[in-house]
């Protein structure tokens, strides 16, 4: 039997096409896609992009100055998790921040990380309570969950969104 090679060459890269080609739509069409959708529909959204791999989704969100980042974060995963799945979910969230809000945050941030690191998450509004007074139209927001804390900073036209994790270290030491 005498096998003709450009015949064996185009099945194959047919096959590789067709393999390739239904992965890719699928990933698309069905996942992708109905999770942006998802995503854009949340209120507060004002544009959002994502890559969803095999183990993680990151999502990069855009958000109104009015959002409430707790809401959206929640909303995002009740929402998605049906295309999720088990993967972990990674939102970032771009600022349309200000120089002089940046350094504001800087200063309180110590505060903040302390507060954090010591698990006392109600001195967390207190401290940027106490820093708020330096600027006068600043609107500080602070809200916790389960697994975040959430800071809205506003000043005028600049918005600031943090979303600072609560880490649980397992084990009887630190270091463990």
């Amino acid at each position: 039997m005498k096998l003709r090679l450009l015949p064996v060459i185009l099945s194959v890269i047919i096959s590789a096409g067709v393999l390739f080609g239904g992965w890719f739509a699928y990933t698309s069409f069905a996942m992708e896609n109905p999770l942006s959708n998802k995503i854009d529909a949340v209120p507060g959204v004002a544009s959002s992009t994502m890559n969803l791999s095999s183990n993680q989704v990151d999502i990069e969100l855009t958000l109104n100055a009015d959002a409430n980042l707790r809401a959206v974060v929640q909303q995002i995963k009740k929402d998605g998790a049906s295309i999720v799945g088990k993967r972990t979910v990674n939102i970032k969230v771009k600022d349309n921040t200000s120089a002089s809000l940046d350094a504001w945050w800087s200063k309180a941030l110590f505060e903040v990380a302390q507060a954090m690191e010591t698990k006392h998450y109600a001195d967390i509004p207190v401290a940027l309570q106490k820093y708020a007074t330096d600027m006068p139209n600043l609107k500080v927001d602070s809200e916790m969950d389960d697994e975040n804390v959430y800071i809205r900073l506003t000043d005028g036209e600049a918005t600031k969104f943090i979303m600072l994790p609560r880490v649980t270290q397992m084990g009887v030491w630190p270091n463990e």
